[in-house]
């Protein structure tokens, strides 16, 4: 019989794990271990070479177990795992988001060269890029979607240091407005300065959409991040991040998260494992709930915009990158009610079953207010600039009734 290549919801039961090396175990086990022993001191060279990049794991070459801050059998099965859905080579799992995010920076960025990012960002990697890496010398330029090429290489080249562009880091859909990017410009642009010396490489922050419905890497992107802790953990129990990438360039990536320590732990990688066994009835659940949600926000009195991918009109310049790079509008819906901060409040406070809290992505739906919780770090004039204001609500919509869901969020409505 011809072998199916079978799909990654299916493969996510039982991919790179060997129940005949954990005594039959159906499910894969939590190795809660710091270290693993060697069978001779040739096999632990060996594994040591291959950890610390000093060379390349062989063909048929098994990479072997050191030390949980280097690798662990639930680290490897989840990356493993994760990489199917964005046909990644290779993945790197980390404690958190920002961890994975700070570790891929600090990486391939050195003193004296220039970062390019797109606005809005999640207010952590905003902080990380304009107060931490000046720190190191490291300067960045931002942009903006719905710019011309041309507009971004004249800002690249005002700044005087065209010649050092080394890194575009790229957040689509941005968080909070659901802004849309193209990975194609990006990587024009990112070829249009790099040199045979030195490659500009592009990174992009796929925690909106990722890993389901939208997969960067087969649009030239080289590096994708996620925030595990949002859809990929699902639950609102467990921290984690991870990078996803070429063989190379992840390799890369786990050398300096070994030297940092950032890796995540054995019972957060099995966590996780437990959850991509549940990822897509999830995702899509949340999804079919957020169309209807944003479908009652838009003809609500009290609703003056609805920023949502599924809403765009195909005259929407935004509308072209969205049937090009996204496969669903995802569960992620902000919007504007009419009023300011008194207003998003009491809605806010007046809610019932869904959360008011920060995050995304998990099974109970939350709500937040940007402008003065995840986003408040953001320069005054730069949230002016990016519709962050003091009406805007986001809402991370989960797996309830939907009707339930339109139910709260019109009573809270009425309180405005």
């Amino acid at each position: 019989m011809e072998k199916k290549n079978l799909k990654p919801e299916s493969l996510m039961m039982s991919y790179g794990y060997k129940p005949s090396l954990s005594e039959g175990a159906i499910k894969c086990p939590i190795f809660q271990t710091s270290t693993f022993v060697f069978k001779s001191a040739e096999e632990g060279k060996a594994f040591f070479e291959v950890a610390y990049g000093l060379r390349e794991k062989g063909a048929t070459e098994e990479l072997g177990l050191i030390y949980s801050r280097i690798n662990n059998p639930d680290l490897e099965i989840l990356e493993n795992r994760l990489s199917l859905w964005d046909g990644a080579e290779d993945c790197a799992v980390f404690e958190s988001g920002m961890a994975a995010i700070t570790t891929v920076l600090l990486e391939f960025l050195y003193p004296g060269d220039l970062l390019l990012y797109s606005c809005p960002l999640y207010g952590g990697t905003d902080h990380f890029i304009k107060k931490v890496l000046v720190k190191y010398g490291i300067e960045s330029v931002e942009f903006y979607a719905g710019e011309s090429k041309e507009t971004i290489i004249n800002r690249i080249q005002a700044t005087g240091k065209p010649d050092k562009l080394a890194f575009i880091y790229v957040e689509t859909p941005a968080n909070p407005t659901n802004a849309l990017i193209d990975f194609e410009l990006c990587r024009e642009i990112a070829d249009e300065f790099s040199t045979t010396e030195k490659k500009c490489y592009i990174a992009v922050d796929n925690t909106y959409l990722g890993p389901l419905y939208q997969h960067p890497l087969i649009h030239g992107v080289d590096i994708v991040l996620y925030s595990a802790t949002k859809y990929i953990g699902g639950h609102s129990d467990v921290i984690a991040g991870a990078a996803l990438g070429s063989a190379a360039l992840i390799l890369r990536v786990r050398v300096l998260r070994t030297f940092l320590g950032n890796m995540a732990g054995p019972w957060t990688g099995w966590l996780l494992l437990r959850s991509l066994e549940t990822l897509k009835v999830r995702m899509e659940q949340q999804m079919n709930n957020a169309q209807k949600v944003a479908e009652f926000l838009v003809r609500h009195p009290k609703v003056e915009k609805v920023y949502y991918l599924g809403l765009l009109k195909e005259n929407d310049p935004q509308y072209a990158i969205y049937k090009k790079q996204c496969l669903s509008p995802g569960a992620m819906i902000s919007f504007d009610v009419k009023g300011g901060e008194n207003e998003a409040f009491t809605f806010l406070n007046n809610l019932k079953l869904i959360k008011l809290a920060v995050s995304l992505g998990s099974t109970e739906s939350l709500a937040e207010h940007p402008a003065t919780m995840t986003h408040i770090d953001v320069a005054p004039e730069e949230k002016k600039l990016l519709s962050i204001t003091e009406k805007l609500v986001r809402l991370s919509v989960g797996v309830e009734n939907a009707d339930d869901l339109i139910w709260d969020i019109g009573q809270a409505l009425e309180k405005l």
